[in-house]
This record gives structure tokens, C-alpha cells and sequence, in this order.
């Protein structure tokens, strides 16, 4: 359609809240939310009063002196953002988007109070001091990449190993889910991945509803659950010292997987849940589009798509400072491989092969081929996430 200084537009049902620095429309619709500055809320509000672009655009120029104003060219943004509904009493055609259906509202909001609130987090941080504690003081406890290999068969020691880490990923998850029901939102449980790692994922989005101030309790709710399991691990190994080994080494395991987890969070060139803690209270959202960006340019070589880079004002700084932070959390990504997984790769590849020699009739040889099919499932799942979302890119 044409729009024209003259045009009169009709915009679809939003909402729009104060944040940090800026505003967040929200198309209430399809669900969808977008961060924008005063100029722009005083624009759409303008709009909504029924005024034309054009008186709309003068009164502008007059309020904000110094900012380049150009309703065509900010209502052709809102067109392509879906947000307006008619334009001179013609209606605009929008591709129908169904908002999409989120659940646990049969987790009652109180539920999620008991498990978050003023006390709990106080609890939680206590927590997380012992933990620390317990592991400087009794280096012992410290997690160790064969501390995965339980048993001496590798795909007994596999069954467990994604067994326990289902049930502490469930309960991380649970974490985030039961925040989000005590602040009455709803969320979903999706299939994600981590780099290789399949993983699984709350859907955070409805976290815009609220306050900046009361989204982190949310995003750190996982790691809250995370303290409790650790804690319990290693509490367990320090008062039963002399007891079942099969037990000790399951407490040890435990360990692992919780600590590797943790330091995944730390890692938050991707979208970790500190990264999100991190997006939050600085109040610059897209920080890791615009770091990435910011990289590419001091290396040139680093090839992709390119994207529009959305900075506002006084923004850059803290750009740069996430952009010190993503190459840490790149650094920490790598100290993993090299410390656990390459070193548990190879001893579980040096285990298993002589299996394949002793042919079909012996146990090590069916242990090393259920060890190869337990790989191929991961990878394929990993593929499955991979390509859900380059699809959901594409649309």
C-alpha cells in the first residue's frame, strides 16, 4: 500500500509498558514484542489519536529538535512489523500468524510463590556459598571427566549418565517453569541444543509481561535448582563417606553434570540464562546480535549474513563490554572440551573398541555397538534441533 503524508493509519491491538531505557510495544495478537524508544511511542500514540503523518511528523520535529524524523520510513517499519491494521480505511492484508499455545496453567501461581519468593532466593544464594565452599575445602569433590564411567560396561555407564542428566535438566527447567507460573505466566518445555549438546528449553518469552526488575528471579530459577541438586551431591558424599560405592559414584556424576551445566551458563556468547540476566540489567537487549556484529568488523574474515544493527543511544559500551565477555565464555566453552568431553570420548572409544573384535556371541561386543547406537540417537537429535531451527529462521 501507499503510504503518503496525507495517510491516516489504524494501528492493531498493543500494549506498551515502560522498561529500563526504553518502551515495549507488545503486539498482543500473535504475542510478539518490540523494544523502541520515547520518539516512537509518542509517534504511535499519535497515531492512535487518528492524525495524518504529516501533522504527526511536524509536531515531531518540534518536540525532538535534534532527531531525524521521517514518519513515512518509521510507518513503513511498523507495515513490516505487522502492527497496523488499516491505512485510510483500507485494510492491510496480514499473513495470518497463530500465536502460539503455552501451557502449565495447572500449576497453581501459589505453587511457584513457595518455591520463589524473598526467602527462597535468600536460601538459594546460601546455598550456592556452601557449594563453593565444600569444593575449596575438599578438592576431592571436585568433578572429574571419569567420573562418568560407573560401571564397566559403556552403555550402562550411558543409560545413566542421560538418565540423570534428563531428571537435573527436568528439575532445572522445572526451576523456570514454576517462576514463571508464580508471576501467573504460562510456558512450554522445548527441544533445543547447546552447540552439540541437546538440550532441553522453557519458553521464556511471556517474561516481557513483566517489570525489568522482576525478570531476573525468573531467568535465574534454574540455576536456583541447580544449587539444590549440587548441594545435595555433594552433602551426600561428605556424610557418606564409607558408603555404597555404586552410590558415591552416582553423588560424583551428579557433580559433574551440574558443575559442566553451571559453567555452560557462564558461557554467554550464547543465549544462557545468565546471558539473559545480563541482557536484563543492563537494559540492552539484542546485545549479542550487536556484539557479534561489533566482532566481525575488528575481524573481517568471520563471513555471514548480514544484519541490521539495532544500537541505541549510550549503548556501545556495554556492546564492547558483553564483546570482552563473549570471548570468555568462547574460552570456558573450549576449557570444557579439552578438561571433560574429548578426554571422555577417547577413554570411552579406547573401552569399547576391542569389543568389536570378540564378535556377536560376547557382552563387549554388543556393549560396543548399543554405545554406537546411543551415539547415533544423540546425533540425531542434535540434527533434528539443528534443523528446527534453521527452519524457524527461515520464516
Amino acid at each position: 500500500m501507499n503510504l503518503k503524508l496525507t495517510s491516516i493509519l489504524f494501528l492493531v491491538p498493543i500494549n506498551i509498558r515502560r522498561d529500563k531505557k526504553h518502551f515495549i510495544v507488545e503486539d498482543i495478537n500473535n504475542g510478539e514484542y518490540y523494544e523502541m524508544p520515547k520518539i516512537c511511542i509518542d509517534a504511535i500514540t499519535s497515531i492512535n489519536t487518528g492524525g495524518s503523518l504529516g501533522v504527526i511528523e511536524q509536531r515531531l520535529k518540534e518536540d525532538y529538535p535534534e532527531e531525524d524524523v521521517d514518519l513515512i520510513a518509521f510507518a513503513e517499519q511498523l507495515l513490516e512489523l505487522q502492527l497496523i491494521a488499516e491505512i485510510d480505511g483500507v485494510k492491510v492484508t496480514l499473513p495470518e500468524k497463530k500465536k502460539e499455545h503455552l501451557g502449565f496453567q495447572w500449576i497453581a501461581p501459589h505453587l511457584g510463590k513457595f518455591f520463589f519468593n524473598k526467602i527462597t532466593m535468600l536460601i538459594y544464594v546460601g546455598l550456592f556459598i556452601l557449594n563453593i565452599a565444600f569444593l575449596l575445602y575438599n578438592p576431592s569433590l571436585f568433578p572429574h571427566y571419569k567420573d562418568i564411567f560407573i560401571f564397566d560396561y559403556m552403555v550402562l555407564n550411558i543409560l545413566v549418565w542421560l538418565l540423570l542428566t534428563f531428571c537435573s535438566v527436568l528439575i532445572h527447567e522445572f526451576g523456570h517453569i514454576l517462576a514463571m507460573r508464580a508471576n501467573n505466566l504460562t510456558t512450554r518445555l522445548e527441544v533445543g541444543h547447546r552447540l552439540i549438546l541437546v538440550v532441553l528449553e522453557t519458553d521464556m518469552s511471556s517474561v516481557w509481561k513483566l517489570p525489568s526488575k522482576n525478570r531476573n528471579v525468573l531467568y535465574l530459577a534454574g540455576l536456583c535448582f541447580d544449587m539444590v541438586i549440587l548441594f545435595f551431591a555433594l552433602v551426600s558424599q561428605v556424610i557418606f563417606t564409607n558408603g555404597s560405592g555404586i552410590f558415591l559414584s552416582i553423588m560424583s556424576l551428579v557433580v559433574l553434570d551440574t558443575f559442566i551445566r553451571l559453567v555452560y551458563q557462564c558461557c554467554i556468547y550464547m543465549k544462557t540464562d545468565l546471558y539473559y540476566v545480563f541482557e536484563n540489567v543492563t537494559g540492552c537487549y539484542n546485545l549479542m546480535e550487536n556484539a557479534q556484529q561489533m566482532i566481525k568488523r575488528w575481524f573481517p574474515f568471520l563471513k555471514s549474513q548480514k544484519t541490521e544493527e539495532v544500537v541505541f543511544e549510550g549503548e556501545r559500551r556495554m556492546i564492547f563490554t558483553y564483546s570482552i565477555f563473549y570471548f570468555i565464555g568462547v574460552v570456558l566453552t573450549l576449557s570444557l572440551y579439552v578438561v571433560f568431553y574429548v578426554p571422555q570420548l577417547l577413554f570411552a572409544v579406547k573401552r569399547v573398541m576391542p569389543g568389536y573384535l570378540e564378535g556377536p556371541t560376547s557382552l563387549p561386543f554388543w556393549d560396543a555397538t548399543l554405545f554406537t547406537v546411543q551415539m547415533l540417537i544423540g546425533l540425531i537429535l542434535l540434527i533434528y534441533s539443528w534443523r528446527k531451527k534453521y527452519l524457524l529462521r527461515e520464516r
